[in-house]
């Protein structure tokens, strides 16, 4: 199994473990330290050693900061993981704060006294985030100080090490290009924004420049590794050369220095004195790289990585790669979705079974690497909590009168796929198929929007949620996000929320995936991903539009479809949709499980 579904989470010893950090706090005269769920590379999913967060505060989730101070400390989450916080910290501890309603520094104002000194590990909070913190203090009388030992490292006395894995090789013929072209490309780009070199910070950079793939990461093919492009000369490239395959060894050879990791902070300092103007991603790269170049008198220009919108907009072979991904994962999931179907009457299932299950019809695709994530089996209340993982401790039994969500993905050399489908477990109420049916139109609102060059994800976010809140309903999260190559699930520049200011680009590859969760009762999301295509023309119009292309292929619960809701150019689509299913698809089953898509998929008339 790629998932394992140990308690992870909890409040059994946050006292202690919070008691024992304001112990070392003392010692070190600080009054409070500011600890994010990051590591230096400031990835979304961390390996084990880096999962501090987790240690101090039993909260699990892949998003969150913790602030300690002397008497009072806080624990700021988003939208996704509100609930789960609440179940998971000792609340007579650490108060859960959901970060929409109060900033960390807003909250940090209002509880620090003048003079205080608050500390923070620079390797884990970008140079932005630093700066915040640093500009707050200030004005506050206060003082932000960075840390050469995180302090919880020092009390974490179990903290698993470093990963230090294989590193394999992405042929050209899933990459799409060779190492030295795209080096080339992100050199003009450097040399075009009058940069002497850019520090590549974010792993899955490091991984798509070069054409290689990792395991540092649970879930994530990338591994823990940075580098330096020069405008003009070889780039550095920072990883043990041991751990290197030979095909992955001749992807890099002659286009690169290889150098020990630990070389990288030396590096950096010689930038200082061989170059005037270093780039840096001030959104991706850790305060401590920053603080290592300005003590070196680099001259630091700050921009986006170069890499992010090359590696974002996917060429022919990563297109083809992605479609063929679908297909297989599409019969995966449609396998998936016929047995949950003819089990329920008989079988007692749970989220647990549910998920190994579907686990195991990925792998008898026999292209599976891994899951692209730990899939959010949520049963009844359980789908309410938007990145539910499920435990021994919370796993719940499949009852009839409730609705199941499952949100996965799996990783395939070819591509990277991410469905959310909601399924009644049996005959369902009027209220959950108009909750249903009023997300499947948010889904549909956005899946058939024409937008002009320029356009970017929050220009998009609303048309998804705009049938949701002609009902009084919403979601809190974002509605889209990009996805990788064979590497991220969640990969940015792109996507699609109140907050997402990139333009979208052909070739991008992103969600859509609105919501609607009852707490206590059920959660309903609908995901696909989709690609986003060329500007075409439009009968009568004047200027050229991209759509949106579907590359999920499964279908919707009809059972939980409301049709009189639908309009009737909705109903086109949902029809066009499922016979695309069926046509892309139908083919590849046999018997029961042929005979059941067909019916799925079938038109509503």
């Amino acid at each position: 199994m790629f998932q394992s579904f140990e308690n992870r989470g909890g409040p059994e010893n946050t006292a202690e473990r919070i008691e024992a950090l304001r112990t070392e706090m003392k010692k070190r005269n600080l009054d409070g330290f500011i600890l994010p769920r990051s590591d230096r590379y400031l990835n979304e999913y961390v390996p084990a050693h880096d999962e501090r967060l987790l240690w101090l505060t039993g909260f699990s989730g892949s998003a969150g900061l913790a602030i300690i101070l002397a008497e009072s400390a806080a624990l700021f989450v988003d939208g996704r993981y509100t609930l789960q916080a609440e179940g998971e910290i000792d609340k007579d501890i650490i108060t859960p704060i959901a970060i929409m309603e109060t900033s960390p520094t807003t909250w940090l104002k209002q509880h620090i006294k003048r003079g205080s000194r608050i500390g923070l590990d620079p390797e884990l909070l970008s140079v932005s985030a630093y700066e915040n913190y640093n500009e707050l203090l200030e004005q506050a009388s206060a003082k932000l100080i960075s840390l050469k030992n995180n302090p919880v490292d020092q009390l974490w006395q179990d903290q698993p090490a470093l990963p230090n894995n294989p590193i394999t090789a992405q042929p050209k013929k899933y990459a799409g290009r060779d190492v030295e072209e795209k080096i080339s490309e992100i050199q003009s780009i450097l040399q075009e924004r009058g940069a002497d070199a850019f520090v590549v910070t974010a792993p899955e950079s490091v991984c798509w420049l070069f054409n290689i793939r990792g395991s540092d990461v649970s879930h994530n093919p990338i591994m823990l590794a940075t580098a330096i492009i020069n405008a003009r000369a070889k780039p550095a490239l920072f990883l043990e050369s041991k751990n290197l395959s030979n095909r992955a060894a001749d992807n890099i050879s002659g286009s690169a220095r290889l150098l020990p990791p630990e070389n990288f902070e030396n590096e950096l300092k010689i930038l200082g004195s061989r170059f005037k103007k270093v780039l840096i991603d001030p959104a991706r790269t850790n305060a401590a790289i920053y603080q290592t170049l300005r003590a070196a008198r680099a001259e630091i220009l700050r921009g986006s990585d170069p890499c992010a919108l090359p590696k974002a907009r996917k060429n022919e072979a990563e297109i083809s790669g992605a479609k063929t991904a679908h297909i297989r994962d599409g019969i995966a999931i449609s396998r998936f979705l016929h047995w949950i179907d003819i089990s329920m009457p008989e079988a007692e299932l749970d989220e647990i079974t549910a998920a190994k299950k579907l686990e195991e019809f990925r792998k008898e695709t026999g292209a599976l690497k891994d899951i692209s994530f730990e899939t959010i089996s949520g049963a009844g209340p359980n789908g309410a909590i938007v990145h539910y993982r499920v435990s021994q401790a919370t796993n719940r039994k499949f009852l009839p009168s409730e609705l199941y969500l499952v949100d996965s993905g799996g990783q395939y050399q070819d591509g990277t796929t991410d469905i959310t489908r909601t399924v009644a477990l049996g005959e369902p109420t009027g209220p959950m198929r108009r909750h249903y049916t009023m997300v499947l139109k948010a889904h549909i609102n956005l899946a058939v929007a024409a937008f002009p060059k320029g356009t970017r994800g929050v220009d998009l976010d609303p048309l998804a949620r705009a049938p949701l809140w002609q009902a009084g309903l919403d979601f809190n999260h974002g509605t889209g996000h990009g996805v990788g190559s064979f590497l991220s699930v969640h990969e940015g520049p792109q996507g699609i929320s109140r907050r997402s200011m990139v333009p979208l680009e052909p070739g991008m590859i992103l969600s859509i995936e609105p919501g609607y969760y009852r707490e206590g009762a059920y959660g309903i999301r609908l995901e696909n991903l989709v690609l986003v295509t060329e500007p075409e023309e439009i009968t009568g119009g004047e200027q050229a539009m991209m759509r949106f292309s579907p590359l999920t292929l499964a279908p919707f619960d009809k059972k939980l479809i409301d049709q009189d809701l639908l309009t009737k150019a909705e109903l086109k689509w949902l029809n066009g949709y499922h016979r695309t299913v069926w046509k892309t698809i139908g083919g590849e089953l046999k018997g029961p499980e042929k005979a059941w898509l067909k019916d799925a998929t079938r038109a509503i008339k």
